[in-house]
């Protein structure tokens, strides 16, 4: 069968490919730190004003060379095209959506919310450190956790001292809190 035929998935509901961040869960928001925000808004826009520009040219160079069914230059563009696009209107939707809480407000307090950075220690005597963000900023090796996972779930509204349970595949655990911080607002 000719290749002109195929057809490739290029739908919407690919968003969640490698790399994208899972949908947010229907009747949640998407909260988000202003950091984290900026820094997606950064990203799509080198990706719509630099990126895309660039592999624009170069498939529009590549076509002009005659065959493109054997053209790698042409078949690379128009695969890295559509990954552009993809993340473009995955970045387009979550920045919609975005509400951006600044967790400075609660610089001080000791009872959690997002945006904390929490230490606390299991029963085991493990202690560990993480910080409550956005679904789409969080990063698990920088000990960041999205406020949708169980952890943040379990920690949420919680004081400086309480004890929690996280329920795991092990069994339910309990987690004894040690600390809750905010980074200082602006200008403090």
């Amino acid at each position: 069968m000719s290749k002109a035929f195929t057809k490739e998935t290029d739908a919407d509901d690919d968003d969640a490919a490698e790399g994208a961040a899972p949908p947010l869960p229907s009747g949640t928001r998407n909260y988000m730190t202003p950091a984290g925000y900026a820094r997606l808004r950064d990203e799509l826009l080198a990706l719509m004003d630099v990126e895309r520009p660039k592999v624009v040219e170069a498939v529009h160079w590549a076509a002009k060379n005659g065959d493109r069914s054997e053209n790698g230059d042409y078949l690379y563009g128009k695969k890295r095209l559509r990954e552009i696009d993809r993340r473009i209107r995955f970045l387009t939707k979550r920045l919609e959506v975005a509400e951006v809480t600044d967790p400075s407000v609660h610089h001080g307090r000791d009872q959690i919310f997002f945006g904390a950075t929490v230490r606390y220690v299991d029963a085991a005597g493990n202690e560990r450190a993480v910080t409550i963000l956005g679904i789409d900023e969080a990063e698990s090796a920088k000990g960041q956790v999205s406020w949708i996972s169980p952890i943040a779930r379990a920690l949420l509204k919680a004081r400086e001292g309480d004890v929690v349970k996280l329920a795991t595949p092990g069994g339910l655990q309990e987690l004894e809190i040690l600390s809750v911080a905010y980074p200082a607002p602006a200008g403090a």
